[in-house]
């Protein structure tokens, strides 16, 4: 993580794009049909947005902190901020971008399902096909109740930390259940409109703390919860 002028800037992957199978015939309804999507390539932030960074979002703009701020399960400086709506996600994305001069910007559902795969195509977790439980250095994470500093434990091939953990994060989308039977083949962008905006990956609040690299999930943009945060994505 680089700093320019009190800015803390994102460690950034680029990722090539491509075609994959997004989706999974055996998952949960609307993770069906698994159809082909092909990408351009872009570039991902290794991990979520971290409370230190979000700290320079704040004090650059007079924004409003978010919900849990000040709680201490949750404001650790390394930790990703929470509380967060999907408009101070995309408020954040579009304050970094004017700052730098990159495009930051969220992901959509399609490039966030690249990601976390990791270049694997079947792959049911970032690293592959292990279980989480079966995984070194996950059974800590597997018991916690708050956030936590991301772990190279769950990193995937390109290197992308908590993709299936530790924090629900937004993407660009409306949801929509049965998207997948009408999305278009290349760069899906998701419905026009809708109530909920999509999100991925895992959170510490369930039972189950991993989400496999297909499982969707979406909240009424306005809301803040303590297990909702963000990572930045950007052109290529």
């Amino acid at each position: 993580m680089a700093a320019l002028t009190g800015i803390l800037l994102p460690s950034l992957v680029p990722l090539p794009g491509g075609t994959f199978l997004m989706g999974d015939d055996r998952g949960r309804p609307d993770e069906r049909p698994a159809h082909r999507v092909t990408i351009g390539p872009f570039q991902a932030a290794r991990t979520p947005v971290s409370n230190q960074e979000y700290a320079a979002f704040l004090r650059a703009t007079g924004r409003q902190p978010p919900r849990f701020w000040a709680d201490p399960r949750f404001n650790a400086p390394a930790d990703p901020v929470v509380g967060v709506t999907w408009f101070d996600a995309a408020a954040y994305c579009a304050w970094l971008a004017a700052e730098t001069g990159l495009r930051f910007r969220l992901p959509t559902e399609a490039e966030r399902e690249f990601a976390c795969r990791g270049g694997i195509e079947r792959a049911d977790w970032p690293w592959g096909s292990e279980p989480p439980e079966r995984r070194s250095g996950l059974a800590e994470v597997a018991v916690l109740e708050r956030t936590h500093v991301p772990s190279e434990a769950c990193a995937n091939a390109y290197g992308l930390l908590c993709m299936a953990d530790n924090v629900h994060e937004w993407c660009s989308d409306w949801y929509d259940a049965s998207y997948y039977e009408r999305s278009p083949p290349e760069s899906p962008m998701g419905p026009p409109a809708g109530r909920r905006r999509a999100s991925r990956g895992g959170a510490w609040r369930h039972q189950v703390k991993f989400n496999r690299c297909s499982a969707r999930s979406s909240l009424d943009p306005s809301f803040e919860y303590n297990d909702y945060g963000f990572r930045v994505y950007a052109d290529a």
